[in-house]
């Protein structure tokens, strides 16, 4: 029903518009007597054998909702309903910013894919905090956090800092976000003598908690091989919990959307199918190259259950969906889990 007639209605809207007013219905649909059992019912799938054990926590199954949906961790009590085993909030920054100008998200039909460059638009820290205090520990929270646009260089540390001792009580692992391409300034973030410091300073913050949380580094799905065995010399000589391979891409190559439709819609990260084969890329020479020495969660154009066994094959532990969420309903994370059953 979703695709046949749901999709096609939302996709007639402007993207950013259609998203919230999901949101909105989703959040209001849910307090109706009897919702949550009907949802729970048609998309959750309860086994054990779905459960997953990663970096000290348990996951009930392996399918994650990734960062940038709930930017502001107000739904995921509610999408918790459709069966994920894991959600990712954010990204949260310190202070609310309203991100870049409209419109900047855009659907790219012919190729099942987004493109955006919303800036880490979000309410900030306190605004997310008040939220997760609401959670009812249905499943693990993950806290996607990164710096605000304006932040001059020598603070960017601070920001992730701020993020992660206030956020560190209320969610289960953190991300941190160094690979968005839709930030301004974030050069230095890819500087691999700057991420080691980064890192340092976080896991000292990390250290200072009677619980320590999981940290991991989202990386981009571009990073040629070179980069990426730089990443891989990272997780080692930081110790880090793990990699999250990959945030969206600035490469347009082989779309079928127009070229002059490319231009008009302008820079912003890829995401959706047309990535599914570079992230797969990246988690496989990860995975190869490391001899799976660190957990890897793997996102980028998982449309169906193949998409995600796929990543899996790779050597991802756990999959995240975005735009296969968007284009393909919430009956995919059913798929998947169904599948991964079949395999058992």
């Amino acid at each position: 029903m979703y695709k046949a007639i749901i999709r096609p209605i939302l996709f007639c809207f402007d993207p950013e518009r259609v998203h919230y007013f999901t949101f909105s219905l989703i959040r209001n649909i849910s307090k109706i007597p009897g919702v949550k059992g009907l949802f729970r019912g048609l998309y959750l799938i309860e086994d054990k054998t779905l459960e997953r054990e990663l970096f000290g926590l348990k996951f009930k199954n392996p399918v994650g909702l990734a960062a940038g949906f709930d930017k502001n961790a107000v739904l995921y009590n509610e999408l918790a309903n459709f069966g994920f085993g894991f959600i990712e909030i954010g990204t949260v920054t310190p202070k609310g910013q309203e991100g870049n100008p409209k419109q900047r998200l855009f659907r790219l039909k012919e190729d099942k894919g987004i493109i955006n460059r919303m800036g880490f638009n979000n309410e900030g820290l306190e605004a997310a905090i008040d939220q997760l205090k609401k959670n009812k520990g249905q499943l693990i929270i993950g806290g996607n956090i990164g710096k605000n646009t304006q932040t001059k260089a020598e603070d960017y540390t601070k920001d992730y800092l701020d993020c992660f001792n206030a956020l560190h009580p209320f969610v289960d692992y953190f991300a941190l976000n160094v690979s968005c391409p839709n930030v301004g300034s974030h050069a230095k973030l890819n500087d691999k003598d700057y991420l080691i410091e980064l890192i340092g300073d976080v896991q000292n913050a990390n250290s200072k908690f009677d619980k320590q949380k999981p940290i991991l580094l989202k990386i981009a799905p571009d990073l040629n091989d070179g980069q990426l065995d730089e990443i891989v010399d990272l997780v080692k000589e930081t110790n880090l919990d793990g990699v999250i391979a990959s945030n969206t891409s600035t490469d347009r190559e082989g779309l079928k959307t127009t070229q002059k439709r490319l231009e008009d819609i302008g820079n912003g990260g890829l995401s959706g199918q047309p990535i599914k084969s570079k992230s797969t890329r990246v988690i496989k020479y990860l995975a190869d190259k490391s001899n799976k020495a660190f957990p890897i969660i793997g996102v980028g154009g998982i449309h169906s259950a193949e998409d995600a066994l796929e990543k899996l094959d790779a050597g991802a532990d756990l999959v995240q969906i975005y735009t296969g969420f968007i284009y393909e309903g919430p009956s995919l994370i059913k798929r998947i889990n169904k599948a991964l059953l079949k395999r058992s």
